[in-house]
């Protein structure tokens, strides 16, 4: 019976965790900026639809469309692209609910570094 109910348990957290899909998937908050001090808060609200990944960035009046997302699988690096903005990062802490992405951003003529936590 124990066991019986321990392969239950291990089999349904698998069909959990499976249903969260494209680990881009959700919204995403966090900033950006060329110094410490010198930060802009970023939101993302990304979805997959089965073949891309799309989305926006900082819903509401002064939202932007994100135009192309890439992800290399093979060491989770994301690459996005915006209307006069790239940036490019790392997926950490995968197996997490909050999981994390940090890289670099530029935009225009400004680079620096960025740090988006799904929400």
């Amino acid at each position: 019976m124990t066991r019986r109910l321990g392969c239950l348990l291990l089999g349904l957290s698998a069909f959990l965790m499976a249903q969260e899909g494209h680990p881009l998937t959700g919204t995403w908050s966090g900033d950006w900026g060329p110094s410490a001090a010198q930060r802009t808060h970023l939101t993302f609200v990304m979805t997959w639809d089965g073949k891309k990944v799309s989305g926006i960035i900082n819903p509401g009046p002064n939202s932007m469309p994100i135009g192309d997302v890439s992800i290399d699988f093979s060491n989770w690096t994301v690459r996005i692209q915006a209307t006069g903005i790239a940036a490019e990062g790392r997926i950490e802490d995968l197996a997490s609910v909050h999981r994390s992405i940090k890289g670099t951003w530029k935009q225009g003529a400004v680079s620096g570094d960025f740090r988006l936590t799904r929400d």
